[in-house]
């Protein structure tokens, strides 16, 4: 007989939550700088929003819209003579030479995402007077930016969304005095645009994207950055923008190529804006969509409709996936003082250490809120800057950076409940996968496919340089398909999709696996690989800082990943037995971790000093996280040098990197480092600071420049403190740290298709929720005792903690409550 005994007094509904009240940043001034400015986006539009009183300024852009056109094959036909040279050389620890020659087995840089243009408006007043009561704010529960201010006697307000279902931006401007708006709208480019209208009420802008932009990073003498024509015969993509204005009453009329609205109580702007972008293989000029009926179409659909009509469609499309999950993180101390302090001050309040869980519950739900924003279920993948970018030649080319930066930015996806929003990046990988396999086939005469560092829409899969002006450090790395072939497994492990497994991720996980088996060589009994880098670290040797070695630790690691993942898809989908066969044998032979003499993982083969002792990435902790072959649990010893690999490297670094760390600590066990974590990436950083990284006045994740990825990475890591599922179990508040003693968090998905929800209170479990889409066995795991309500469980300890194991049956939810000791 069993005698339970309830421990804690909160028993949370979770049906009855409702969404956040802390959902929104505002302002007490408009932005003069760009990440000072408010981003919404569809997807497919992007916009940042200053909120200007006499002049705002929108800068737009439209994820399709990048320059140049579909990779060319054969661009360095010698490459794959230079492999075994290359190989030679690093068995003889020549490592100068074979720094030498990997130059040598580069292709070209990858593309660059561009602006589409400025929306511009200019408020026309009766005086110049100041304005007063000047508001603005960006509304996340609901993706509604707004400025609102009082002048000349009139209030003034402005709204902008960017519509999902309908494809447009959409600007509603109103005054609470009968035709007191006047007002010109311009667009503008940097596009070399060509602006016309059709003599009322509206403006096109056809531009068209360079054939070659060069990152900024890359200038070499005598040679144009930005090439506006191919010789090659396909030039870049074509861009239409159309913009109209629809006034209540008033007029409106063309003016010089602008719209003048006079004597206007209301007047709404709808702005939508096409490519002529078809597919990574296409040229986008001579086989281009057209992009001017597109767009067109899209304006001339979304006329039908009344603003307050489209208004409600939009919020219900994005709340479809936002509302999906609810943090709350209770503060008793001063969350009514906080909420009236604007929202860069209380950043900065925040820094300075100010204690405001709320404003860490909102930035949680900042990532999900960019990722929506960012990402169309069937568009194209969030680049480095998401879908927001102002320069023509952009951070990085703001493109799709595999050595870490894209796969961060899908981190929170599925544990977030986004997962259809995980699609573009499937499929890119999917595109990736093919122009990997003719790269595979040029560079290293390979079987499987490969990519590199960088990458593109047009699936770049080479490892860029420009035949030789790119350092290897980070150019020559190959590791790219492998570890972005584990989204193709998450994917499967949260939903349990098989057909999916079968289709789709199967056969591209196994061709990546393909290359890694060819790719791995035998040397002193193991299986290595070579030449091999650790994106972007230096180690000494001989005096020399030296990139290019072999069988470096997150090589092994991410390899070792692909192989346990591809065995376990053969094991579900049962078949394709004696590859995985393979695999197990190779799996094996792998190169193991090491530990080194201050009791740190070893980045290399051997305990090599590095250059930067401190430095952004921390390669070598991939089985940590994201991967799963280091776990407190499964591996101590390995766990225990992670950790103190961390402590060595240290706290501070860029943005991402500490969005990275809060993952790492999460899965550590170690809530308070994580939440030590939270708190460095949301230091408050000036919009011209190139100091450490942190965050932005308007929360973007400042690397410095700004990077999205370190918002993504920062919201995974809050999921991954909170409920952990990749040692296929449900672990139950992991990592939480002391500063959130109290809380409820309400849709957290899992590894299975569960979902989860959780209360706490005094830093323990007090109730919750697993929901079992799929009917799979159900593994629980908490530091208290459970009682759960399902029929047959198990109980079992490990060390200080207690594991649940019960079978579920397809969509049905299952209680648990917390108790304070059980007497079996």
């Amino acid at each position: 007989m069993k005698k339970l005994f309830l421990w804690g007094c909160i028993v949370l509904s979770m049906k009855s939550v409702q969404a956040q009240d802390h959902s929104k940043i505002w302002y007490e001034k408009p932005a003069t700088e760009w990440v000072e400015a408010l981003p919404v986006g569809n997807g497919q539009i992007g916009a940042m929003i200053f909120g200007g009183v006499e002049d705002e300024l929108i800068q737009l852009n439209e994820s399709t819209l990048w320059s140049g056109g579909p990779r060319k094959n054969n661009v360095n036909p010698d490459a794959h003579k230079f492999l075994q040279p290359i190989r030679n050389a690093l068995a003889k620890k020549d490592y100068a030479q074979a720094q030498e020659l990997t130059r040598k087995m580069q292709g070209h840089y990858s593309e660059s995402f561009l602006p589409l243009g400025d929306l511009k408006i200019r408020q026309k007043f009766k005086s110049g007077g100041k304005p007063w009561k000047y508001y603005r704010d960006l509304d996340i529960s609901n993706a509604i930016a707004s400025v609102s201010y009082e002048k000349d006697g009139v209030k003034y307000t402005r709204e902008v969304l960017a519509s999902r279902p309908d494809q447009v931006l959409v600007v509603k401007i109103k005054a609470n005095k009968a035709k007191s708006i006047f007002l010109d709208v311009d667009l503008a480019s940097q596009l070399r645009p060509v602006i016309s209208n059709n003599g009322s009420d509206e403006l096109t802008m056809q531009a068209k994207a360079p054939a070659r932009v060069d990152p900024s990073y890359y200038n070499q003498q005598g040679r144009d950055p930005i090439g506006w024509e191919d010789v090659s015969g396909c030039n870049g993509m074509r861009v239409r923008t159309v913009l109209k204005a629809v006034p209540t009453d008033g007029q409106v009329t063309v003016v010089d190529n602008h719209l003048s609205v006079d004597g206007a109580s209301e007047v709404t702007l709808y702005l939508s804006a096409a490519t002529s972008f078809n597919g990574f293989d296409k040229c986008p000029d001579k086989d281009g969509l057209d992009e001017k009926a597109i767009a067109q179409q899209r304006i001339n659909a979304v006329l039908a409709k009344s603003y307050s009509e489209l208004r409600e469609q939009h919020i219900t499309a994005y709340r479809h996936y936002f509302d999906r999950v609810v943090l709350e993180l209770k503060d008793t101390v001063h969350a009514q003082v906080n909420e009236k302090i604007p929202s860069d001050l209380r950043l900065k309040f925040y820094g300075y250490g100010n204690y405001d869980p709320k404003l860490e519950a909102f930035f949680f739900q900042y990532g999900r809120y960019l990722l929506i924003s960012a990402t169309a279920q069937n568009g194209t993948p969030a680049n480095l800057q998401g879908i927001w970018n102002k320069e023509l030649r952009a951070p990085w080319s703001s493109n799709y950076t595999i050595n870490i930066n894209t796969q961060m930015n899908y981190w929170p996806a599925e544990s977030g409940n986004l997962s259809e929003l995980h699609q573009p990046l499937l499929q890119f990988i999917a595109n990736l996968s093919k122009t990997g396999k003719l790269t595979a086939q040029e560079y290293y005469r390979a079987k499987g496919w490969v990519a590199h560092h960088n990458s593109d829409i047009w699936a770049l899969s080479n490892a860029v340089g420009d035949l030789g002006g790119g350092d290897p450090l980070w150019a020559n790395w190959y590791m790219g398909a492998a570890w972005l072939s584990q989204h193709l497994w998450e994917h499967y492990a949260f939903n349990g999709d098989k057909s999916f497994l079968k289709n789709k991720a199967y056969p591209v996980m196994k061709e990546a696996a393909l290359f890694c088996v060819d790719w791995l060589i035998e040397k002193d009994g193991y299986l290595i690989t070579s030449p091999s880098t650790t994106p972007e670290n230096l180690f000494w040797h001989e005096g020399k800082q030296v990139s290019v070695s072999e069988a470096t630790t997150m090589d092994m690691a991410i390899i070792r990943d692909l192989f346990t993942n591809v065995i376990e898809a053969s094991k579900v989908l049962e078949e394709d037995e004696k590859f995985a066969h393979l695999l197990k044998q190779k799996l094996d032979k792998l190169y193991p971790y090491r530990i080194g003499k201050n009791g740190q993982l070893q980045e290399w083969t051997e305990d090599y000093e590095e250059v930067d002792p401190h430095h952004r990435h921390l390669s070598h902790l991939f089985g940590l996280h994201p991967g799963r072959s280091i776990s407190p649990f499964k591996t101590p010893e390995l766990a225990k040098a992670a950790e103190k690999t961390f402590e060595l490297r240290g706290d501070e670094g860029t943005g991402w990197s500490k969005g990275w760390k809060i993952n790492f600590a999460a899965r550590l066990l170690d809530g308070d480092h994580a939440y030590k974590m939270i708190r460095e990436i949301l230091k408050y950083c000036e919009p011209k600071d190139q100091g450490a990284g942190g965050t932005y006045p308007n929360f973007f994740d400042a690397h410095p420049p700004f990077q999205i990825d370190g918002n993504f990475g920062a919201t995974a890591g809050f999921i991954e403190m909170l409920l952990q599922s990749h040692l296929n179990e449900l672990h139950l508040l992991p990592a939480l740290p002391a500063a959130w003693p109290s809380g409820h968090v309400k849709g957290l998905k899992g590894r299975g298709n569960f979902e989860v929800n959780l209360a706490w209170d005094n830093g323990q479990i007090v109730s919750g929720d697993v929901t079992s889409n799929l009917g799979n066995r159900c593994t629980l795991r908490s530091s208290v005792p459970l009682v759960i309500d399902a029929a047959g469980v198990q109980e079992s300890r490990d060390g200080a903690y207690y594991v649940y194991s019960f079978q579920t049956q397809k969509n049905s939810q299952y209680h648990f409550t917390a108790v304070a000791n059980k007497i079996l």
